[in-house]
């Protein structure tokens, strides 16, 4: 009886010393996103537009990458999905930016972030849309998460749950499509 009360102890230890491992290990590999007081940016970037691929992509922001500090943004998505410039001065990406997010006829405001790295340095820039809240429920209809790998910072970005089901028939893209 001792003996298996102690093996569920060590076990107990080992699981939250693993977990405690892991969750340390991705906090590490996350950024921080903070509110842009002012849109004065300087230097070059590589500006990365994402979406407005179709009449109703909701899946649409613009991300401007600094150059020369050591990490490359990169989507998590096929390529037809995205497109990125290279070396742009940042107040043009900042304007082209703006002007691609803000297509979709429910478009209301812009919402400025700055991307910072675990040491609270800016390696970039969120250009976010957000719309009119009775047409899709919720302003910011974006799910953005960024993991840091290395050099890169990998950028999955999806719908939140509430308006995935609104638009794609309980959440079911394959039904979506077939009943159309």
């Amino acid at each position: 009886m001792l003996y298996s009360s102690f093996n569920k102890k060590c076990v107990c230890l080992i699981l939250f010393v693993s977990l405690l491992g892991c969750s340390s290990t991705l906090l590490k590999n996350r950024v921080i996103i903070e509110p842009l007081k002012d849109s004065n940016i300087q230097g070059t970037v590589n500006l990365i537009l994402y979406g407005a691929n179709h009449a109703n992509d909701l899946e649409t922001i613009a991300i401007l990458d600094k150059t020369g500090d050591g990490y490359e943004f990169e989507p998590f998505a096929p390529d037809f999905r995205y497109r990125i410039k290279k070396n742009i001065p940042s107040i043009e990406a900042l304007k082209e930016a703006e002007k691609f997010v803000s297509w979709h006829n429910s478009f209301q405001n812009i919402r400025f972030s700055k991307i910072l790295d675990e040491k609270g340095i800016a390696i970039g820039y969120e250009v976010r849309p957000l719309y009119l809240p009775f047409t899709f429920g919720v302003s910011d209809v974006l799910d953005v998460d960024y993991r840091i790998k290395g050099n890169k910072v990998v950028i999955i970005i999806r719908l939140i749950n509430s308006v995935e089901k609104m638009l794609y028939n309980g959440g079911d893209r394959k039904g979506a499509i077939e009943s159309k």
